[in-house]
């Protein structure tokens, strides 16, 4: 019960993360402002994209946990990067309409996939 719990909690997180960031990567190349420039990588939201879909692919398949945590390890990272600038001033992350910087969202929703993946990885399988 607890495993199918996790397993969609998973889900519903990766699909969360794959409409929020691909809404940033349209409206990226209709306007050429949806996507922030973080260390000289024009649109960081399209590797945030990447970053959600490998996971779900993964997730779907029910194989290469290894592709899972490098992806979404990678995104947390630059989420938590993007994070930090963000509350220092450094950088500005594209904002929610209630003006919450989208960054810290993110960075949410990768450290619970991964919470939720070790979770879910060590779950038993009741018969």
């Amino acid at each position: 019960m607890l495993k199918r719990i996790t397993y969609y909690a998973i889900l519903g997180i990766l699909i969360i993360g794959v409409y929020g960031a691909g809404g940033l990567v349209v409206e990226e190349f209709k306007t050429g402002e949806g996507c922030p420039k973080i260390m000289g990588i024009p649109p960081m939201c399209l590797v945030i994209l990447f970053c959600f879909l490998v996971p779900l692919i993964v997730h779907l398949l029910k194989k290469k946990n290894v592709l899972y945590f490098l992806f979404t390890g990678l995104a947390g990272s630059i989420a938590l990067v993007a994070s930090i600038m963000q509350f220092t001033g450094n950088a500005e992350c594209p904002k929610t309409a209630s003006g919450t910087p989208m960054c810290y969202f993110s960075l949410l929703l990768f450290s619970s996939l991964i919470v939720l993946k070790i979770v879910h990885s060590k779950i038993k399988v009741q018969q």
